[in-house]
């Protein structure tokens, strides 16, 4: 009886496990936006590769593991691109990568969740929060997010008097299953 007992409970946990979507990205967008001499200004990041697996009904067992290159920084300007891939900012040399990974996923409302992420730039790693959606059509998922972080708090861009230490960023991400 023990046998049978232990051979249902591996066999439902082995179906539970996989019951996660995993999702191939084919699409995503990085955005930022600062203020610098009080003027808005940004650009994007690309190079984006993700490990997403996500089931609405099972978000314990889900995880969400993604990275951008820092040497795709683009804001439209050459010499500001250049600058911020040195190492007085991103330091795209030692550094090639931004890497997210999930410790929590909680569903608030309707197509409204909010992921709890460790968030590693430049070997400095925060947790952060960040509301996103997530609306499926068919065999393709949209996730949708934003977040702000204090550029300081990954030793990005020193001190400055002009350039805003708060960093806006949206993530736009389309995948397949």
């Amino acid at each position: 009886m023990k046998k049978h007992f232990a051979l249902i409970l591996l066999l439902s946990v082995g179906t539970w496990a996989f019951s996660q979507s995993k999702y191939t990205v084919t699409k995503s967008t990085i955005t930022f936006k600062i203020k610098n001499l009080g003027v808005n200004t940004g650009g994007n990041i690309s190079g984006f590769k993700g490990d997403i697996q996500f089931d609405p009904a099972h978000l314990d067992a889900g995880s969400i593991e993604a990275s951008v290159e820092t040497n795709t920084i683009n804001t439209g300007n050459d010499t500001r691109d250049e600058h911020l891939r040195s190492d007085s900012y991103f330091d795209v040399a030692k550094y090639p990568k931004i890497t997210i990974k999930s410790v929590s996923l909680k569903h608030k409302s309707g197509d409204s969740y909010t992921g709890t992420f460790n968030l590693t730039i430049k070997d400095k790693t925060n947790t952060v929060d960040i509301p996103f959606t997530y609306t499926e059509t068919g065999n393709t998922a949209s996730f949708k997010g934003t977040l702000q972080i204090k550029r300081s708090d990954y030793d990005v861009g020193g001190k400055s008097m002009i350039m805003s230490n708060d960093v806006n960023i949206t993530i736009d991400v389309e995948a397949a299953k």
